[in-house]
């Protein structure tokens, strides 16, 4: 059978005017790239609705934390909080996340000073109210939470404004391998001193900051943070980046292209006995990767800081500071640069550290900076008060142990500001031999038994009594400790003992 290809229309494609060509072109083919970006287009504005209208329904709390008096838990325990919260990662289905717009829960770790009055708050869904209590509680016994309405409602949102004025401003890593760690708060203890001295803890200087505050002056320091898939997000992500430092080259799996170009060669070849493929290409000798031994210092403790860093749990992070004052009191140089140097402290210039994002910063130069400067303004003071894991700069990425490093309970040792939110002390449970009810007159009977059983004269003479008061005490406690055996001897099994306090 004879197989005639007609290219008589190819040809006459071919010696059409350019013009014509070209419009044939867009006639044929040329509407599908169009067609394409409407789709992205209108996909996009699907999700942002769904998301938008799934956000909308989902409640939010505010809980107050409140300092717990004379803390001396390390930042080891804030560790241990947030470990717990890594318990609201969600796996939703494509159904939930493509037509019900189903996202990720977050929290946010917040420090407001009003004031000069400072507030630990930890913002999260109703839904994990629980979750966030038994963190807290589990980990500091004596701390109390109390649920707050919003501290920024009622302040404004949108800038210029005629009372209040703001500086503000995201933080970003600075190295972009987010996977790189910050210094953490065990590099800030020392040997010398006395041992409740010997961490220096790096939030006093925010503290001091924020109680330097004065009436009309606010700060707002926000961290957002996102559960995440620990293997694809960090473990893995670790696992490239120390790749990297050893110089490993990913191995490229060969394009499904040429694989069906193999095919049809190898057809062709079979029946024709010619093959198109060539001499297959000579077997490349793998390169050598560097060793740690080969290694320079500084990419030696990357390598270790890395591996520290995806052994312990990890979140996305997205961090915040608002400045936001009355005209007549602002000081942005006091709380820019004194917060600018708080967040130095954790900079490590072969690591990682942190940096403001030029992209947020509420700071201009050049061209129209007032209309520039107030949509800066606007965009992050609106992004704070909604607590939007999406507005800005992209996530960064932190464990649980870099976390507690800048969001922890101030240890008392080391912190001295005034006006931090402290619970009043310890709730001791009351004895378990504390009279309770009835036990207060039978004890007044038991003193009666003990002057007529003894003989002794009767209760005329407070002198007569205080000369016998060591003998009085010794047999009543020994009449106590018969009476409680015998109560004890007499009591059903299973029965709670007389003397235990009830609520």
């Amino acid at each position: 059978m004879d197989i005639t290809l007609n290219l008589d229309p190819w040809y006459g494609f071919m010696a059409l005017p350019a013009d014509e060509m070209l419009l044939r072109m867009m006639l044929l083919v040329g509407w599908l790239p169009i067609a394409f970006i409407f789709m992205w287009g209108f996909w996009q504005l699907w999700q942002d609705y769904i998301g938008g209208q799934w956000g909308a329904k989902q409640k939010y709390i505010f809980l107050a934390i409140d300092v717990p008096k004379g803390n001396e838990q390390s930042p080891k325990a804030v560790e241990n909080l947030l470990t717990y919260f890594a318990g609201a990662h969600s796996n939703p289905n494509l159904i939930e996340v493509y037509w019900d717009g189903v996202g990720q829960k977050t929290f946010s770790l917040e420090i407001a000073s009003i004031d000069g009055y400072t507030q630990f708050i930890i913002r999260a869904n109703a839904d994990f109210r629980s979750l966030v209590e038994t963190a807290v509680y589990s980990t500091y016994p004596d701390a109390e939470i109390t649920e707050i309405n919003d501290y920024t409602k009622g302040y404004p949102r949108t800038f210029p404004n005629d009372e209040y004025d703001v500086w503000a401003a995201e933080f970003v890593l600075a190295n972009p391998e987010k996977l790189l760690p910050i210094k953490c708060y065990k590099e800030f203890e020392h040997t010398f001193g006395k041992p409740e001295t010997q961490f220096r803890d790096p939030i006093a200087s925010l503290m001091d900051l924020c109680s330097s505050l004065r009436p009309g002056e606010q700060l707002w320091y926000q961290i957002i943070i996102v559960p995440i898939d620990q293997g694809k997000r960090f473990s893995g992500g670790g696992a490239k980046a120390i790749g990297k430092i050893f110089g490993d080259k990913p191995k490229s799996s060969p394009h499904w292209m040429s694989g069906i170009a193999d095919e049809v060669a190898g057809w062709m070849a079979a029946l024709t006995g010619i093959d198109l493929r060539g001499a297959p290409a000579a077997e490349k000798k793998p390169e050598t990767a560097l060793k740690m031994m080969d290694l320079r210092p500084e990419q030696k403790k990357q390598v270790e800081g890395i591996q520290e860093k995806i052994s312990k749990q990890g979140f996305e992070f997205k961090m915040r500071l608002v400045y936001m004052a009355r005209r007549d009191v602002i000081n942005k140089p006091k709380v820019a640069n004194g917060f600018v140097g708080f967040i130095k402290q954790f900079g490590a210039n072969d690591l990682n550290a942190f940096k403001p994002h030029s992209k947020t910063v509420t700071s201009t130069s050049y061209f129209r900076k007032a209309s520039r400067l107030n949509y800066r303004k606007n965009n992050i003071v609106g992004a704070y008060m909604d607590r939007s894991g999406w507005v800005g700069s992209e996530r960064g990425l932190l464990n649980i142990e870099e976390l507690a490093t800048i969001w922890h309970f101030p240890i008392e040792a080391s912190v001295r500001a005034p006006l931090i939110q402290k619970t009043s002390g310890r709730k001791a449970e009351p004895p378990i031999t504390l009279p309770i009810g009835d036990d207060v007159s039978s004890r007044n009977d038991l003193f009666d038994e003990i002057f007529v059983d003894y003989n002794l004269p009767e209760k005329k003479s407070a002198e007569q009594v205080k000369n016998t008061t060591d003998d009085i005490f010794s047999m009543d406690s020994e009449l106590k400790t018969e009476s409680v055996n015998n109560k004890a001897e007499n009591r059903p099994s299973g029965e709670a003992p007389d003397n235990l306090p009830f609520v």
